[in-house]
């Protein structure tokens, strides 16, 4: 092994990518054809999120060294961060056939099922992996979270335990545990392994995320809907589909029911009401609460920059929308009202947006600025009085609940 490629995998082992690469780099420039430094630098290229030069640079690295396992595990592992888990799965599928007895790669196998909601076989190829190696550190953790989304949290933290006493160092394992704690609804108990993560691996996003989210679970609304949110990610997407139809349709037999019975209506109308502001609150709870979280003096210090990007659309949204109402509460403008409920319905996509990643993201994206334009359009008309404002006032509307059947299409695939 050459001097570059050995530092760059001791800087590889410190998370030290940047240093990594170019060390890698060196060595290709004296070695040009050698597959490991190609897949290597791949890993690097991905944590910096240049996710078409780690592509590349697998891709190569397979074509240098088809027999090279990892090479085959580097692909899977870039194909998982971009979210390609059919095409990751196949590589990883490859690594193993050449080299079954890696524990590496079935942890890397367990994340792609953990990924595709398919928590059994996700349990399963982890526990392979701790067969070959009964300390993997990745492998107990992979094993933990699938038996939290199969609803199994007493072996879940007693794993966890497991690889903290073991390794009580490990930044992931902290993480990990700081989720089951959260889940438990101890977001107390969660916030110090949350921090203890931090401190280890001050860069681990999955630890930063928990901190924000045990934050936000001291607020008793808050803690609903993340109880909900756990429970529904647990789910298969064909359950979670089951569960947001048969939300709505029981809405709507309600609805029917209070319609055609005045006497009873008095009594089924607070809970629709109460349904509609569950429904509401499925797509903005997360930015609305992250934007009460900013007047917290460490809590804002926790939010990611698209946290706060998020938070600030979601925040301008609902001023823009409650001052047109205070506007028409004294003036009695119509288009005031028109504005304020038009700035409260964009809410819903703007927040619906940010839940999702790549094309996905885009996709909802679009619709949502067609149906910012189409908003902008309408209060325009209505100002000058023109009867097309009507039209498209409710075709506004329409967007609005179909966004939440297409960002949940997006979603659950």
């Amino acid at each position: 092994m050459s001097a570059h490629l050995d530092r760059a995998q001791i800087l590889l082992e410190q998370s030290r990518f940047e240093l990594a690469e170019k060390e890698l780099r060196l060595e290709l420039a004296e070695d040009p054809d050698h597959p490991l430094p190609h897949a290597l630098l791949a890993l690097c290229l991905a944590r910096a999120k240049n996710f078409k030069g780690a592509l590349s640079e697998a891709k190569l690295a397979i074509h240098l060294g088809p027999d090279l396992a990892f090479s085959h595990y580097v692909l899977a592992s870039v194909l998982d961060d971009q979210e390609r888990y059919a095409e990751a799965e196949a590589a990883v599928q490859e690594a193993l056939r050449l080299d079954p007895e890696d524990p590496d790669y079935f942890a890397m196998l367990s994340q792609i099922k953990l990924n595709q909601r398919q928590w059994p076989e996700a349990l399963e190829s982890a526990e392979r992996g701790l067969q070959l190696d009964s300390e993997h550190v990745s492998c107990t953790n992979l094993r933990a979270i699938a038996l939290v989304k199969l609803n199994r949290k007493e072996e879940a933290g007693a794993t966890i335990a497991t690889a903290l006493r073991r390794d009580p160092e490990n930044a992931i394992s902290h993480a990990n545990q700081g989720w089951t704690l959260l889940q438990r609804h101890e977001p107390e108990k969660a916030m110090e392994h949350f921090r203890e993560a931090l401190r280890l691996d001050p860069e681990l996003d999955w630890a930063r995320e928990g901190i924000v989210e045990a934050l936000k679970a001291r607020h008793f609304i808050y803690r609903i809907m993340l109880g909900y949110f756990f429970w529904m990610s647990r789910l298969s997407s064909r359950a979670q589909w089951g569960v947001v139809i048969g939300g709505y349709l029981g809405y709507r037999v309600l609805l029917s029911f209070a319609e055609n019975n005045p006497a009873a209506a008095p009594f089924i109308w607070p809970v629709l009401i109460l349904y509609i502001i569950f429904a509401v609150l499925t797509w903005v709870a997360r930015p609305l609460f992250n934007l009460l979280l900013r007047l917290h003096r460490f809590g804002r210090l926790a939010l990611s920059r698209e946290q706060i990007v998020a938070s600030n659309w979601v925040g301008g949204c609902l001023g823009f929308a409650l001052l047109n109402l205070a506007v028409w509460l004294l003036t009695n403008h119509p288009t005031a009202l028109i504005a304020g409920i038009t700035g409260g319905a964009m809410v819903i996509p703007i927040a619906g947006s940010f839940y999702a990643a790549g094309k996905r993201r885009r996709t909802l994206m679009i619709y949502t600025l067609i149906l910012g334009g189409l908003a902008v359009a309408m209060l325009i008309l209505d100002l000058f009085d023109i009867a097309l404002a009507g039209s498209l006032f409710w075709i506004f509307l329409l967007g609005i609940f179909a966004f939440q059947w297409v960002a949940n299409a997006l979603l659950m695939r």
